[in-house]
């Protein structure tokens, strides 16, 4: 007869009927393989273990195997310096020397980018001057025309005049000096000699009239003032 269930259910039922067709008392057997009262596993009569004790004792083994393996993996691995000689680790143990060539190779990029970015921003400004400088040399025949009308009376009074005053301010905001200044000692660093005239208790070259102005941005000169010296007779 076909049966459903638990198998231990069935047996206890087929005892019982057993027990009461012949009269004798039902014989249960315990085949649990853990003891509920103490927790151990139990072991058949022979010696021999029970089914599930050769995976128990495999997978202690493949425990054991994996914590010799990580203590392996921990043991490979490079200590900080500064956690080395906090540990008593040698001072001249391979991870103070490979922390020490690292730190060299930081301090050689470091000193790499600040070359750098000081190369970078002398640069910008060296840009920065050449495109003023490049601006004020395009503005020079204006201003020659602009003393050329002062000279003749045009740029007393009037909008004109206060445009170009207005002018010659913008372009001393960037540096722009004017040299025309007379009586003042012959530099041909800043002065370009177009005549020469002996002059009287004179001792040394000195600029006597200025033709056309010469201008310096800084310590640049953009053009030298082309002047009249006046030299000892």
């Amino acid at each position: 007869m076909p049966h459903h269930g638990n198998e231990e259910e069935h047996n206890a039922s087929a005892g019982q009927q057993n027990a009461h067709g012949n009269g004798q008392e039902p014989v249960i057997r315990d085949n649990r393989k853990v003891d509920p009262v103490t927790g151990q596993a139990r072991h058949p009569e022979g010696g021999q273990s029970a089914p599930g004790a050769g995976s128990q004792a495999g997978a202690a083994d493949s425990d054991g195997d994996a914590l010799a393996q990580a203590e392996e993996i921990l043991n490979g691995v490079d200590v900080p310096a500064e956690e080395s000689v906090a540990q008593g680790a040698p001072a001249g143990s391979a991870g103070n020397a490979e922390a020490a060539e690292l730190r060299n190779d930081l301090l050689r990029l470091q000193a790499e980018y600040v070359n750098y970015r000081k190369r970078v921003e002398r640069d910008r400004a060296v840009a920065g001057e050449m495109a003023v400088i490049g601006v004020l040399n395009s503005l020079l025949p204006v201003l020659d025309d602009v003393d050329a009308a002062r000279q003749h009376g045009d740029l007393t009074d009037g909008p004109f005049a206060a445009i170009a005053n207005k002018l010659e301010n913008a372009l001393k905001t960037y540096g722009l000096v004017r040299i025309n200044e007379t009586g003042v000692e012959f530099d041909p660093t800043i002065h370009e000699a177009l005549i020469q005239q002996p002059g009287e208790d004179i001792e040394v070259d000195t600029v006597s009239q200025v033709l056309r102005s010469g201008y310096k941005s800084g310590d640049r000169v953009l053009r030298a003032a082309q002047v009249i010296v006046a030299v000892p007779a």
